[in-house]
């Protein structure tokens, strides 16, 4: 008997079969039939899964074990060959009822070798590829449920594996599990997309980013004008740049406005860049890039995709390019050092010794006003929209709002305002001083919510913790960020948490049920060493970071991480779920007084007039930390 007879009577056995006993109902049986295609329904027998024509030709493994077989009878005389080859057929044409009876009479006559021979085989033969024979919709249900790794190895198995592993369905899930936040199963987390990257995309859309740029500029000097102490604009900037640099900075003149469509990338091409640079921010793989001309200490610095910016006690804010590290611009007008700037796509804001805040234009390099409203030194500064807010040496705080057209004062601190950050959404804003507290205001009563004491130094920064964050579970049941629908929905113990909730806030919330409270954890650093995770609900201290040996200066956070920069010289990198310190970054000479951070770089400003970027967005295969 022939290869191509023994496969006809080993295949074709079910059909003869199904034949004799009667249609199998498609109905009856839907875990075995319900795969079969379309295009074999309603033609003749119905095939189980093992018989079905479309699959036995695509079966090597039956074809081998049918070349063996071959090749075993034929080593037996031929009177033993037609017996086994008459019992095969036999077996073939009986019914369904038939060859049931002769396998349990079979088996009733087996040895125990015999029956685990058996079981051996059976084990083999009743494995089913479910990618087959399941909806595609389950298949990708059930790959949903791999890792990263298992999925490319799935990927590896036949070409049908490697459409439906791939497939964005199943990477778009992955990315949902791991980008932006620690997954609850694996406990990976991969870095967000930082949303400036994605502007080239989303502006086209619309075409509304020059427009609303403009407006809000024109909105802010038009506030600016309101301010009596406000003085005429500086014209004194220093382009350090050679013309072909400073192109690049003025306006939008020779920007293509042409429609371009989005682009789109594969969701496993997305996770696979951010998971390279998760593992770089692992172990420690990063290439260094350092940026040197300041004369004096560097105390403030922002940085984006292109662009470093640096403030420092030469009186000077220097613009860098962030890929080649070269100067772009310096920015001359504040007599005395500069302690605190941010920027944005218009304009760039600068607090400095001279008791001032300037506004500049950082594309031209032209200082657009001056605002005087401190008594003191301006420490610190941060603005969200069109609000600024800014701490002094003189223990208090302005906040210069835009939208309202007013400037008012909180006052509370009994020593310098180190640092002042606000959260739009709830309209609050936090605030750390050399009196050892800081403190929660609410921006709409101009009233201290909460006073927060734990450290023994004087508390040099503050920063909100993203309100996705749980860094205490067991805590998270009576916290809810706004309830309109909790009258409706919760019980009577459930309301009252909640107004116990916003209660503590003031009545600044709890008389306006729909606003939105404070990001319930804050994070501070101070001179006692330490950094502290606070929670604004309660007031109380979560947990105390130990690890530098000297006083905090600088701090950073995400959702991943939290960064911390100190008089030791050292930057750390911190697990905000554990406390534990995850890697210790070194190379200052001075103490670390500034710190940035995005999804794939960090930078950090020193005494030492340098300021260092780690760059993680790099090959995996570099040694760590040797590139600079």
């Amino acid at each position: 008997m022939d290869s191509l007879d023994l496969q006809q009577v080993l295949t074709s056995s079910a059909a003869v079969a199904l034949k004799e006993e009667g249609q199998f109902d498609v109905k009856a049986h839907p875990s075995t039939f319900k795969s079969i295609p379309s295009s074999i329904q309603g033609l003749g027998p119905q095939y189980c899964y093992r018989h079905r024509p479309d699959l036995v030709s695509q079966r090597l493994t039956d074809e081998e074990h049918i070349k063996g077989l071959e090749t075993e009878l034929e080593t037996l005389p031929q009177d033993s060959q037609r017996v086994i080859d008459a019992i095969w057929s036999t077996f073939s044409t009986a019914s369904e009822r038939h060859r049931r009876i002769i396998l349990d009479g079979i088996l009733t006559k087996c040895c125990f070798s015999q029956l685990s021979f058996v079981s051996a085989a059976v084990k083999r033969l009743i494995r089913m590829d479910f990618v087959v024979v399941l909806p595609r919709e389950i298949s990708f249900q059930i790959l949903q449920y791999l890792d990263a790794a298992s999925l490319c190895r799935a990927a590896q198995v036949s070409r049908l594996w490697h459409q439906l592993a791939d497939d964005d369905i199943v990477w778009h899930r992955m990315c949902e599990q791991h980008i932006d936040k620690k997954c609850s199963k694996c406990g990976w987390g991969l870095p967000l997309l930082q949303p400036h990257m994605l502007q080239s995309l989303k502006a086209p859309l619309g075409h509304p980013s020059d427009q609303d740029r403009q407006q809000s500029s024109y909105k802010l000097s038009s506030m600016l004008d309101a301010d009596h102490r406000s003085v005429p604009p500086d014209e004194d900037s220093s382009p350090d740049c050679p013309p072909r640099k400073r192109r690049r900075f003025h306006g939008t003149s020779n920007v293509n406005t042409s429609y371009n469509p989005p682009q789109t990338r594969p969701w496993k091409v997305v996770y696979k860049e951010r998971f390279t640079i998760g593992v770089n921010w692992k172990h420690g793989r990063y290439k260094t890039k350092v940026f040197e001309g300041h004369t004096d200490s560097i105390m403030c610095l922002q940085f984006d995709n292109t662009i470093l910016a640096t403030g420092s006690y030469d009186t000077t804010i220097r613009l860098w390019d962030v890929e080649t590290a070269t100067l772009l611009r310096t920015l001359r007008g504040h007599p005395s050092g500069v302690r605190a700037l941010q920027f944005d796509d218009t304009k760039l804001l600068s607090g400095s010794l001279d008791h001032t805040i300037k506004i500049w234009n950082w594309r031209t390099g032209q200082c657009v006003r001056t605002i005087a409203g401190h008594d003191g030194s301006v420490i610190s500064l941060h603005f969200v929209g069109n609000v600024v807010a800014s701490g002094s040496s003189d223990k208090v705080i302005r906040v210069w709002d835009f939208d309202d057209k007013e400037m008012f004062t909180l006052r509370g601190h009994k020593d310098w305002v180190n640092a002042v950050k606000i959260d739009q959404m709830s309209r609050t804003l936090l605030s750390a001083s050399d009196d050892f507290t800081l403190r929660l205001w609410d921006l709409n009563t101009h009233q201290c919510i909460r006073t927060f004491e734990g450290h023994c130094g004087q508390v040099q920064q503050v920063l909100f913790l993203p309100s996705e964050l749980e860094c205490d579970k067991h805590l998270e049941s009576s916290r809810f960020v706004s309830a309109p629908k909790a009258t409706e929905k919760t019980s009577a113990t459930t309301n009252a948490s909640l107004h116990s909730t916003r209660s503590s806030f003031g009545d600044g919330f709890s008389t306006h049920p729909d606003r939105v409270l404070p990001p319930r954890y804050m994070l501070s650093g101070g001179l006692d060493n330490t950094l502290r995770l606070w929670d604004t609900t309660s007031g109380e201290c979560l947990r105390v970071f130990f690890g530098h040996v000297e006083g905090v200066w600088a701090l950073a956070a995400d959702r991943l991480r939290i960064v911390s920069g100190a008089g030791d010289s050292m930057t750390k990198v911190w697990d905000l779920a554990t406390g534990a310190c995850e890697k210790t970054f070194t190379g200052h000479t001075g103490p670390v007084t500034c710190i940035g951070l995005s999804d794939s770089m960090m930078c950090t400003g020193s005494d030492d007039c340098q300021a260092r970027l780690f760059n993680f967005k790099t090959d995996i295969d570099e040694e760590p930390g040797k590139v600079e």
